[in-house]
């Protein structure tokens, strides 16, 4: 096993050329939680952006429910009601 190198910045750069950190500068972004989702090449290539995505999946979410009959507040009791 390789022993652990000491963590420095390369010669190119200096400390004080990154200003000062900020502590807790993305917690609360953090906190209320992310959903990053990484697309392979070929599905990226036909979304030219965020907005786009989110409207194929919307389209998609529609579908679906159209097909198997559900709502929006559908929560399945029609069919406990079935069984009894």
């Amino acid at each position: 096993m390789k022993a652990a190198k000491k963590e420095e910045l390369r010669k190119e750069y200096k400390r004080e050329d990154l200003g000062k950190g900020i502590r807790g500068k993305y917690f609360a972004e953090y906190k209320r939680g992310t959903n990053l989702v990484l697309l392979s090449p070929d599905v990226a290539a036909a979304f030219p952006d965020d907005a786009s995505v989110n409207e194929a999946l919307r389209s998609l979410m529609k579908i679906a429910r159209q097909s198997t009959g559900q709502t929006r507040r559908s929560t399945g009791s029609r069919l406990a009601s079935r069984s009894q």
